[in-house]
């Protein structure tokens, strides 16, 4: 009873700041897509820029570096959010990440495009698994469909704002620039680069201001500001990773969690799931822009603009799911899942027929939004929900990081390597075919699963085990 006294004191802080690390973490991972969507917007710009001689498959390689580095990042990153902690690993990350864009910004040969988009693929990967670990230490299981749900908009908004923002500084800014500066240009160091580098620029310098917010605003736990675990504040049980555990035995930040994470039947499973569906996800965030530019002729501003419809509907797609994977199906998360991939495998089998023959920017835009609300729903429950509740949360940076690794890796070679060849040989209606049958082979492999939930855990070491 006294106990229960202090939590109920404490509500109205705890309601604070539980939102303040909503929010502030929010921003964080959508801030990380302003430097990470410059370079799949900047390719129209670089394929006109006869300075940089620069093929598609050159891309599509400096695409798989990238890829290669956020998968190698995610699980090193993951283990070590687990291990130090979301302040230290994302404030450090998120800072190179801008830093690195800049470099990129200035950069002319395509080797060193490489090996800086492959260094700026490990600082994105700081964001993901530890940021989602401060989340997990500050929601429950019972509500984290739908808080994830909330949460999980950052990706999908993040990238909506980051392609159309990184092509408007690409396309204007420097004759922005020029006209209040020097009217001929002659002279100005901006009128010496070209407009693509400011897809660069531009984002980084944004990405700076939140990076000031995440400094002033974090914390990683409840304990940090003097609140009980959010198991008390809520009175539940904590969820454990094997079926009559206890959880003061699960030491978070251990090498004995991380390591029995890493085996966990479920964590795993989860890998190999998302490894079937993220690769759709990136080739229309890292090609879209380019696709739409070759379908319909539009400029570099304007592709971006339509590409975002995908994330837009994305937006709506993760809401929906959050709430459907809670209210609807009981915190079960992978029954929503299966319906919605399967929608998403027949409108992929069809894709670029439709858009070809119409050569329509609304039907184009109407597929993107289809395909957005239809598969950023499951894929927020399998990459951020779902290892959340079988990682738990003194695991949760462990088991985010590990099922987006498989899925990235998996990313890198389909959606860059695998895509480009693909499309250089036999169109991009084969591309879209091969991703139809990726994602209807995620529904198949979601069916056994239907049910699965996570254990949870007695509260003392007296109790019987619990099932």
């Amino acid at each position: 009873m006294e106990l229960m006294r202090k939590i109920q004191e404490k509500i109205p802080k705890y309601r604070y700041w539980r939102w303040r690390v909503f929010s502030v973490t929010w921003l964080a991972y959508a801030g990380f897509y302003l430097t990470r969507k410059s370079f799949a917007v900047a390719k129209i710009g670089i394929q006109d820029d006869p300075s940089i001689q620069m093929t598609n498959v050159q891309m599509g390689y400096i695409d798989a570096a990238y890829l290669f580095a956020y998968a190698i990042g995610n699980f090193i990153w993951g283990v070590l959010g687990d291990r130090l902690g979301t302040r230290l690993v994302v404030l450090v990350g998120m800072l190179c990440s801008i830093i690195i864009g800049f470099a990129i910004g200035v950069s002319n040969l395509v080797l060193v495009f490489g090996v800086l988009m492959f260094i700026q693929g490990l600082c994105q990967s700081t964001g993901w698994a530890p940021l989602a670990k401060n989340i997990a230490n500050w929601f429950s299981q019972k509500e984290r469909g739908v808080i994830m749900g909330w949460w999980s908009t950052n990706y999908a908004i993040g990238g909506a704002i980051a392609s159309p923002f990184a092509g408007i500084c690409g396309e204007y800014l420097v004759p922005f620039i020029q006209s209040i500066t020097d009217s001929s240009g002659e002279g100005s160091l901006f009128y010496l680069l070209r407009d693509w580098r400011f897809a660069f620029f531009g984002p980084a310098a944004a990405l700076f201001v939140i990076w000031l917010a995440f400094l002033f605003l974090q914390k990683n736990r409840p304990a940090d500001v003097g609140l009980p675990p959010i198991e008390e504040y809520h009175g539940e049980a904590q969820a454990v990773l094997e079926e009559g555990a206890r959880p003061e035995d699960e030491v978070e930040g251990s090498w004995g969690i991380i390591l029995r994470v890493l085996k966990n039947r479920n964590v795993l499973f989860l890998s190999l799931l998302y490894s079937f569906i993220k690769p759709t996800r990136y080739l229309i965030l890292l090609w879209g822009p380019v696709y739409i530019n070759e379908t319909l002729g539009t400029g570099m501003a304007m592709s971006g603009a339509i590409s975002v419809l995908f994330e837009i509907a994305g937006t709506l797609g993760i809401l929906v799911a959050g709430y459907a994977s809670d209210k609807l199906f009981h915190s079960r998360r992978m029954p929503y899942s299966a319906v919605c991939l399967f929608l998403v495998a027949m409108i992929l089998f069809s894709f670029d027929t439709i858009v070809s023959s119409t050569k329509s920017s609304l039907v184009l835009g109407l597929l993107l939004c289809a395909l957005g609300f239809l598969l950023y729903g499951p894929e927020a429950l399998i990459s951020a929900t779902a290892p959340l509740d079988f990682g738990t949360k003194k695991g949760a940076s462990t088991a985010s990081g590990l099922v987006n690794a498989i899925g990235s890796l998996t990313s890198a070679v389909m959606s860059t390597f695998g895509a480009v060849w693909i499309k250089d040989r036999w169109g991009w209606n084969v591309v879209f075919i091969i991703l139809g049958c990726v994602t209807l082979g995620a529904t198949l492999l979601l069916l056994p699963k239907w049910n699965t939930v996570p254990p949870t855990a007695c509260p003392s070491k007296k109790s019987p085990p619990c099932h």
